[in-house]
């Protein structure tokens, strides 16, 4: 389902284990509350302009992550997901992660997306090769969580041919 304000007071208690944050490029650690509500009131508008859509995951009405596509421009976007350290490990990410990349080239009718991870974070790595994005580069980038830089994995999918 697409994000809600309501998803504020779940979103700050997962940004609040640092195992999850220091692996997101742009959350702060500790996580800002005023920060995170201001970023999910933007959600709807963002949607209506084409120029992300971000979406909640939930298993059995709890929320415990967020897949969404954003940076939209030129019939291309960025895939990221993050989830609560609970959920790792059991397919979640693939599974949401897979409906999203088929919302993106199906619906949204993109032609591409990128996405990247922490270098050291394989296990998103291999979300990433599981779904069909293929390694593009290593490159340093900020991480704001951590105040530094990092080495970010970048991975490119461009949409499956047409059969004829």
């Amino acid at each position: 389902r697409p994000t809600d304000i309501s998803d504020v007071e779940r979103v700050f208690e997962i940004q609040s284990d640092w195992e999850v944050t220091r692996m997101l490029r742009m959350a702060a650690f500790p996580p800002d509350r005023e920060d995170i509500e201001a970023w999910f009131a933007d959600h709807g508008r963002e949607w209506m302009a084409g120029e992300a859509y971000r979406f909640a995951v939930e298993l059995q009405g709890r929320f415990m992550g967020v897949v969404d596509i954003d940076e939209i421009s030129g019939w291309e976007g960025d895939l990221g997901y993050w989830f609560e350290q609970a959920s790792w490990g059991h397919g979640y990410a693939r599974e949401a992660a897979q409906a999203v990349v088929d919302f993106a080239f199906g619906t949204v009718r993109l032609r591409g997306l990128r996405s990247g991870h922490a270098a050291e974070n394989a296990a998103s790595g291999n979300v990433l090769l599981k779904l069909g994005f293929r390694p593009l580069d290593i490159v340093r980038v900020a991480s704001r969580s951590r105040g530094q830089d990092i080495q970010q994995q970048r991975y490119v999918l461009s949409t499956p041919p047409i059969s004829p």
